[in-house]
Formats: C-alpha cells, structure tokens, sequence
C-alpha cells in the first residue's frame, strides 16, 4: 500500500503557509480529500516536531518555522516519523530453492540504500517555500485564479 502522510502533509503545510486565516482541520481534510480526524493526527505529529502551531481555544493552524527554512527532510521524519527516507522494500520471502532468491537481497539493497540516500538529499535540498513557489507556476500555467496570502481570494 503506498503511504501518503509525506505529500499530505506537504498540501497541509502549503495550505497552512498561504492561508490568510489559521485553517481547521475540516478544511484541509476537505482540500486533502481525507478525513478530519486523520488530519488531526497529521498535525500532531507536525505539531510535536515543532513545524505548525495551534492556540489552545483556537480552531487552526500556523507554520512554527518559515517555509524558505523548512526543508522537505523535515517534514517527512515528521509526517513519517522515521529519520531516514525509506523508498522501497525487498520482497520478503524470496526462495532459497532459486539462486536468484538465495542472492536477491544484496543486490537489490546496495540499489535501494542508493535510492534512499538520493531521496534523503533531494529532500534535504528542497523547502516547503520551492513547493509554494511551484504551486504558483502551475497554478499560473494553467489560468486558475490564485491569491497570494494578504492578497485576498
């Protein structure tokens, strides 16, 4: 099953940053295409790792940490809670009655921990502020109508 909770928290943490108001949970699940609840154990984990805020007696939430100082590394150890970029898994049960089963294992995981650690980078090289930004090209390319925030809707 692929695992969303790194692309959905990066949607979280645009609408978050460009929001003019502080957002509920209601309206990102609504924009995620989820429900509120997962959402609110989305920005938990968020919350715990210092990147978005809420204020007791508040609906909503608040970047913690500028989008140009947020890198993408980030936001996926807390969306994920891993510290390190896990792309892709070896088959588990491979047949030791196959030579190719017997030896699979080291051949595919010298590939993948290079995959992981190309992922690691690209993630550390990139911040939520170059996803806004690329949001706003596409959403240039294509002729939506969009506000930057304190611009109105």
């Amino acid at each position: 099953m692929n695992d969303t909770r790194f692309s959905s928290a990066v949607h979280l943490l645009i609408l978050v940053s460009e929001s003019e108001s502080p957002m509920s949970s209601a309206q990102i699940a609504e924009s995620i295409g989820a429900n509120p609840s997962w959402v609110r154990r989305l920005a938990t984990s968020l919350r715990e790792a210092g990147i978005i805020e809420s204020s007791p007696g508040k609906t909503g939430f608040a970047l913690a940490v500028p989008a140009h100082e947020l890198t993408l590394l980030d936001v996926y150890r807390a969306a994920c809670g891993q510290e390190a970029v896990h792309v892709f898994d070896a088959h588990r049960n491979p047949s030791d009655e196959c030579i190719v089963g017997r030896h699979i294992r080291p051949v595919v995981g010298a590939l993948f921990a290079d995959v992981d650690e190309a992922a690691m980078r690209a993630l550390q090289d990139r911040t939520l502020a170059d996803c806004v930004a690329l949001l706003r090209e596409d959403v240039k390319r294509t002729g939506d109508k969009y506000a930057r925030k304190g611009e109105g809707r």
